[in-house]
């Protein structure tokens, strides 16, 4: 039997009056949750750095000056120095693990020497570092109207341009962002 209120294979999306700066504006989705905690991957905050650096810290070479180009995504502040790549298709690596039909989340050296020769899954997100919640913690912040959640869209994930990311996961709710301030209301 599973979690209940599992957010598994779910976008959470930053309120607008979520003022942490780990958080504010993000779209987090949501690899896994279970009644021990949670765990995501912030996909709207692409870091200063490129995938080439990540790969010569890793002693990958790729000829493929589009792969080393790509972005590297701040995935959230626990473990900045692990990797995580969301990716579609049904490939496997040493470490992949299935979230849903169509996205997994690997955290293997593989997937980067594969992406690194061009071989590796179509659609991907590289992130350093991930967002963690303890036992409890998510559905605290839940309740409070922290964040809004809704079902991911592997779109949005992989295509929808980074700035866009966090109106459009919204979006699928029927929610403008713009429209909500950022003080909760009691009437």
């Amino acid at each position: 039997m599973g979690f209940a209120t599992s957010l598994r294979n779910h976008f959470l999306i930053a309120m607008p009056g979520l003022k942490d700066p780990n958080f504010s504006r993000t779209v987090t989705y949501v690899c896994e949750h279970t009644e021990e905690g949670a765990m995501g991957i912030v996909i709207n905050r692409p870091m200063d750095i490129r995938l080439g650096v990540v790969l010569s810290q890793l002693d990958i070479v790729s000829g493929d000056s589009t792969v080393s180009d790509r972005l590297v995504f701040l995935g959230g502040p626990v473990q900045p120095d692990r990797g995580f790549v969301l990716h579609s298709g049904d490939e496997q690596f040493d470490s992949t693990m299935s979230i849903a039909p169509e996205i997994n989340i690997t955290t293997s050296r593989d997937i980067l020497e594969a992406i690194a020769d061009g071989r590796g899954p179509n659609r991907h997100l590289i992130a350093l570092g991930y967002a963690g919640w303890g036992g409890g913690q998510l559905e605290e912040e839940m309740s409070a109207n922290t964040w809004l959640s809704g079902p991911a869209d592997e779109t949005i994930i992989f295509t929808t341009p980074v700035d866009a990311r966090w109106q459009a996961a919204a979006g699928l709710l029927g929610v403008d962002l713009n429209l909500l301030s950022g003080d909760a209301g009691h009437a």
